[in-house]
């Protein structure tokens, strides 16, 4: 039996209610050993502690070259007044108890637990797997949790998920038949308690999609998937308790799972200078050897020449001595290796950490959250970033789906201005607020009932969908399986269309006072291959009707060949387009009793059949859904965060990739591209079967022709225009498996504007960061605001953490922390290229003037007989490098602004400096040493007698207007020679355009409500699995009077004139 289990994969052993069980397997840890099964449930995101910082610490400080170096300097040099730096700059630079106490307040929320003596509350950091877990509504699930039982019938719960996969709609999870018969009832703990099964699942992994596993209880065998599993961090809703049995706890959760490790990260600046420090290091030890030879042979040759120097020889070898100078110029050379640099370097670091958190312009008020740097050594990087891949639900939009513009019976209703006028809606008792519409013309209509096109219009709206409704406060609240569909049910009930209730067969709703029931005769389910859906309804009066709603290019494939105002559709859909509204489609169709009689025969029949069911049932719904009569058009705006488009318009226009990474469908995710300039008009969609010959061509590179972007694919067809790439989770799979496809789509998105990544998991959008810093040499930055962002912004160069409504866990992760999303383009564009000009200068000028510094030493041993001597007295060498050439330079490294603030966001193809590395390479650098070298000897053939002659200050302006000649000189001939004409950065003034156009019809932009959602509720509500166990109170019905007894099929009740009053 065990053999058979590991045979399917399933080797991950859970027991219900043993505690001893799974405490004998517990995980434990000591430094960096683990032994154990079983995970606790305490979240560790920070890096160190109090055991392992000193050894960790130690082992990243070392990895710098020139901390060994320092090292051996402190135990020559013992009273060096350097010697008590380094611990404390490492102390200072790591101690940080931010992400303990965010971790605490994660680990110490409350959950109840089932003990021998009942429920009782614990903290999160106490449930084991094995535990009973008791949850209630709007709480946060505190582990994976195996659904037992709920209070819904049927055992049936539903979860918000929009700190997984971001998305804010709902999920429906279900129990086992058997686990909901055995255990609910009066007495549900005693049977939860009694509960013995064992499951046995897959091992801890970071799939959120799927789940095998199987429970054995009572002799027999269950399967399980996804569907009875409640993630971790999903919250649970509309439902007032479940029960569930932990599964999976602590780190072996799979969005725990799907996190990543915190790693150390590095500033291509910092790497490069550690390279730099180990050839000066190599340099200064070949030359002390060199000298300490030259020492040696001085002693052997000239020293017996001259009675004095054989005095002080005191019978030494040369060999002695010349190892003796070999120490000492260690000592008098050290100044070349910056050791005071490194402590400015972290200085000035955390001073431009706090100017960020400082810049009132990144401070956002709503929720007095300013901008926080969470780590002080990435400033520079700021500066540098080539790539920005952006989560967009939460990061670019604002997760609110609102009803803005209508076209009815030709006629476009709803005004998109900012300042909407209210709409006068109190004779409307269930109207909740909040709707973003502005048209009295069409309030009119439906009051007057003058136009049956708006009436019937809503009335198919109320209809035609799967949301489920919750009394509260006397009002109903609506949830839906798609945001869309939760938007246009609340726009119908506040313009009077009120969705009252349903049952299996019926469906309740209000027209404008009047309640009417209809008969829900078959219900035609969304599906991503439809993208529509469809309800056949028997109204009050017995007529047979098919109220549709779908993608436009669907439905109106499907309307009647003579149907009219089909140009105003057409240019209204376009209108909307430009927008950026997504558009919905609504129809309806008239339906003769005998064909309903004979569809639903053959319905019947195909629900039974034992062949391919999914197949059968949409060619039968197909039949069904033709000949048409287009009701309207519905246009939801899917509201950006505010400044999205201008920050990504900007960053662009700085030079960098904008790639986004989304858990939403590929329609949606391209409407949001368009709406927030991700891509222009014009932009040709490369995807699906195109990207695939692309990425199977022989040729190992893509080309740009000409000079607009012209892509060229296998059979020499060209793209034309502009392109951008989408590609979905399973394509983005077998891509990270083919390193060979990785590199060129990299490359193929280098010729492109953007990349769309669309229905991705928490660990791809990992693998796509890594994929592009493998073949790519720019700086990668992760944006997110859920813990669903955490591993990729672990995983990035820079990681940018939104305080979003998702939770915090991306905010503890994340290096920079920001309030909105277009604060990224001052903290890039400003601040990062600030910093990476202050610190390029700040290390530039701290190699050349050690460097310079020590060479004079150099130089100096030719007439000092290699005896190791300083040429300067020990106050002026202090001095030197503390006052004269320090604090100058510190000044520069926290002020020095090279273009202002608003320059920078003028001209943000200023920020191409730091992504081209133009003043920090290996060319800046060599010039600069050679300069030092240049320094230095100029500097030495000037001090000797200097100030013995009258003339010393003459000596001291002419060796500083020589030593400073190259420089001035470089820089004159740079604004001499530079073309002011060529490449002149303030010639561009066109403003930032924000709107988008495209072509209805084509592949590039079509409705995203129709792969807006997964499966809807269908199933749920045909087999009457999903209704609630008690129906809405009678006196919550839209009068006292009508509704206090349960309305008969069919029939027409009126409201009280009073409480409809237009």
């Amino acid at each position: 039996m065990a053999d058979s289990k590991t045979e399917r994969g399933l080797k991950w052993e859970v027991r219900a209610n043993e505690r001893y069980f799974h405490r004998s397997c517990r995980r434990k840890s000591f430094l960096c050993f683990r032994w154990g099964r079983y995970a606790d449930n305490v979240v560790r995101s920070y890096k160190y502690t109090p055991l392992t910082f000193l050894p960790l610490n130690l082992y990243e400080q070392f990895q710098r070259t020139a901390n060994l170096f320092f090292l051996l300097i402190v135990v020559l040099q013992p009273f060096s007044p350097h010697s008590h730096i380094y611990l404390s700059r490492s102390l200072c630079s790591h101690v940080s108890q931010g992400r303990r106490r965010s971790d605490g307040q994660i680990n110490r929320r409350p959950c109840d637990i089932l003990t021998p003596e009942g429920f009782k509350t614990v903290k999160w950091k106490d449930v084991r797997v094995g535990d009973i877990l008791q949850v209630h509504k709007d709480q946060i699930i505190p582990a994976d949790l195996l659904l037992l039982c709920s209070t819904e019938p049927h055992s049936l719960c539903y979860v918000e998920t929009a700190d997984i996969d971001g998305e804010t709609n709902l999920k429906f999870r279900q129990a086992l038949s058997v686990t909901h018969t055995e255990l609910n009832g009066d007495s549900v703990k005693q049977n939860l308690a009694a509960f013995d099964g064992i499951v046995w699942c897959e091992e801890p992994n970071g799939n959120l999609h799927s789940f095998k596993g199987e429970l054995h209880w009572k002799g027999e065998r269950h399967l399980l998937d996804t569907d009875h599993l409640l993630l971790r961090g999903t919250v649970l809703r509309n439902t007032d308790i479940v029960y569930g049995l932990a599964i999976y706890t602590g780190s072996d959760s799979k969005i725990l799972q799907n996190c990543g490790k915190l790693k150390l990260k590095k500033t291509q600046v910092e790497i490069l200078l550690n390279k730099t420090v180990l050839v000066i290091l190599l340099f200064m030890l070949t030359t002390a050897l060199l000298l300490a030879v030259g020492a040696g042979l001085f002693e052997h040759r000239v020293s017996p020449q001259y009675d004095v120097v054989t005095v002080l020889q005191r019978d030494s070898s040369p060999a002695y001595l010349g190892f003796l100078s070999f120490w000492g110029y260690i000592i008098l050379l050290s100044p070349s290796m910056p050791m005071s640099l490194y402590i400015t370097f972290e200085v000035i670091h955390m001073v431009h950490c706090l100017l960020i958190g400082w810049d009132v312009e990144m401070y956002w008020e709503d929720n007095n959250s300013p901008a926080q740097a969470r780590t002080t050594t990435l400033n520079e990087e700021l500066g540098q970033v080539g790539h920005l891949l952006s989560d967009k639900t939460g990061t670019l939009t604002q997760n609110r789906l609102l009803f803005r513009q209508c076209f009815i019976a030709g006629h476009i209703y709803g005004d998109m201005s900012k300042e909407l006028k209210p709409l006068d809606l109190s004779w409307n008792r269930f109207s909740c607020g909040g709707l973003k519409f502005s048209d009295q013309r069409l309030v009119d209509k439906l009051c007057e009932r003058s136009s049956p096109e708006c009436q019937e219009f809503l009335t198919a709206l109320a209809l035609c969908h799967t949301v489920m409704s919750e009394w509260r406060d006397g009002l109903p609240h609506y949830q839906a399986a798609s945001p869309d569909e939760e938007a246009l049910v609340c726009a119908a009930r506040e313009l009077g269309w009120v969705f009252l209730s349903r049952t299996r067969e019926t469906l309740t709703i209000s027209e404008m006072g009047l309640t009417r029931n209809y008969q829900l005769l078959a219900l035609l389910d969304f599906t991503s291959k439809r993208r529509r859906m469809s309800v056949l309804v028997r109204d009050p009066r017995g007529q047979l009707k098919l109220y549709c709603k779908g993608a436009d290019i669907v439905v109106l494939e499907r309307l009647q060949t003579d149907r009219p105002l089909q140009e105003s559709t057409e240019r209204a859909l376009e209108l909307f387009a430009q927008s950026c509204l997504r558009t919905l489609c609504v129809a309806v169709r008239s339906v003769p009793e005998a064909l309903w009689t004979e569809w639903s025969r053959t319905l019947s029949q195909a629900a039974t059949s034992t062949g391919n069911q999914e197949t059968a049932l949409e060619e039968i719904y197909d039949q069904m859904e033709k000949d048409l009569t287009l009701l309207g058009v519905t246009a939801i705006e899917d509201r950006l965060q505010e400044g999205v488009p201008e920050t990504i318009a900007t960053l662009r226009r700085a030079g960098l990739k904008v790639w986004v990474l989304t858990g939403d469908k590929t329609e949606t995710a391209v409407n949001v591209g368009y709406a927030c300039k991700l891509m222009d008009p014009d932009t040709t969609l490369i995807q699906g079967e195109e990207l695939r010959q692309l990425l199977e061509s022989p040729s190992p590179d893509v080309h740009v022709m000409s000079k607009e972007p012209e892509v060229w694919i296998t059979d020499r067809r060209a793209v034309k225009g502009k392109a951008a790439l989408v590609i979905s989770g399973p394509e983005l799979a077998e891509l990270t498996r083919m390193p060979e496809w990785g590199a060129k789509f990299v490359a193929l998105s280098d010729q492109c504007q953007s990349v769309l990544c669309c229905r991705v998991t928490p660990a791809q959008k990992a693998e796509v960061v890594e994929m592009v810093r493998k073949h790519s040499t720019s700086i990668t930055m992760a944006i997110g605001d859920g813990a669903n962002d955490v591993n990729m912004i672990k995983t990035a160069h820079i990681g940018v953490g939104l305080c979003g409504m998702e939770g915090s866990q991306a905010v503890q992760n994340a290096d920079f922390a920001l309030a909105q999303f277009s604060f990224l383009r001052r903290l890039l564009l400003v601040h990062g290229h600030w910093s990476y000009y202050r610190i390029c200068i700040l290390l530039r000028y701290f190699l050349y003037k050690t460097t310079a510094f020590a060479l004079v030493h150099v130089w100096y041993s030719f007439y000092n007989g290699f005896s190791a001597q300083p040429m300067y007295e020990s106050w002026f060498i202090s001095l030197y490098t503390t006052l004269y050439t320090s604090l100058p330079i510190q000044c520069m490294g926290f002020f020095e602004q090279d273009v202002s603030a608003k320059s920078c966001l003028r001209w943000p193809e200023i920020y191409s400096i730091g992504q081209k590395q133009q003043l920090f390479n290996p060319l800046v650098l060599a010039i600069t040493l050679l300069y030092s070298i240049y320094t230095s000897i100029i500097l030495i053939r000037a001090s000797p007698n200097a100030y013995s002659t009258p003339e010393v200050w003459l000596t001291i302006c002419v060796t500083t207007c020589i030593a400073v000649l190259p420089s001035v000189t470089i820089r004159a001939l740079g604004v001499v020679l530079t073309n002011p004409n060529k490449h002149k950065i303030h010639s561009l003034n066109k403003p930032v355009e924000l709107k988008s156009w495209f072509q209805r019809g084509t592949l590039q932009r079509r409705s995203s409500y129709a792969v807006s959602q997964g499966k809807g509720f269908g199933k749920l509500i045909t087999t009457g699995v999903g209704f609630p166990s008690t129906a809405p109170p009678q006196d919550r019905r839209v009068t006292a009077d009508s509704l206090k007894k349960e309305s008969p099929q069919g029939s027409l009740i009126e409201m009280n004139s009073g409480d409809v009053a237009c």
